[in-house]
């Protein structure tokens, strides 16, 4: 397994050469997206409206955090169960979404999605929210605030610890196929 410092911006180009089980450590932007915001988002996809981030090439992170302490961007930002959103994920990677980040395995239908467009699901460490905040360098609501800790939020992130749970050539931390 091999151990990559990524930047957001780039990490598209970076997809081909990544394989399940690689340490991955992220910096730049991502989207904090939940059960509630996925439920929203499909929602305001099926009217044509106007989405709280732009898709193509987004990093979404499965995560709702704890309010901030005092000096602090964020408070605990741990990742939720990925398979939550499995219902929401396979539109979301066909619309552009670079990468997702949680916990857990996926569906079917996620892997494939995964493989047709190439990318990813990253996985953080569950129960660290502490230490995944961290690496939380800065946060804003961007949609959604009366969802509380479920708002979708913009972090900006630098060496997140992540490892690629699905890789885009099908590999699996969650099947005998890596």
């Amino acid at each position: 397994m091999t151990e990559y410092h990524l930047h957001t911006a780039h990490l598209r180009e970076s997809v081909p050469l990544l394989r399940a089980g690689d340490r991955v450590f992220l910096s730049g932007t991502v989207y904090t997206s939940r059960d509630a915001a996925h439920k929203r988002i499909a929602a305001a996809l099926d009217a044509g409206q106007p989405l709280p981030y732009p898709l193509r090439d987004a990093v979404i992170y499965y995560s709702g955090s704890t309010p901030a302490p005092p000096g602090r961007p964020i408070g605990a930002c741990g990742p939720t169960t990925s398979g939550r959103m499995d219902a929401f994920a396979p539109r979301l990677y066909d619309l552009g979404v670079c990468a997702t980040i949680g916990k857990g395995g996926r569906s079917p239908a996620v892997r494939d999605a995964i493989v047709r467009n190439g990318a990813l699901y990253l996985c953080a460490t569950g129960g660290a929210g502490a230490l995944a905040a961290r690496s939380v360098t800065a946060c804003r609501i961007v949609a959604y605030d009366d969802l509380g800790c479920e708002a979708v939020k913009q972090l900006e992130i630098r060496d997140f610890p992540l490892i690629v749970g699905i890789d885009a050539g099908g590999g699996s931390l969650f099947s005998s196929s890596i």
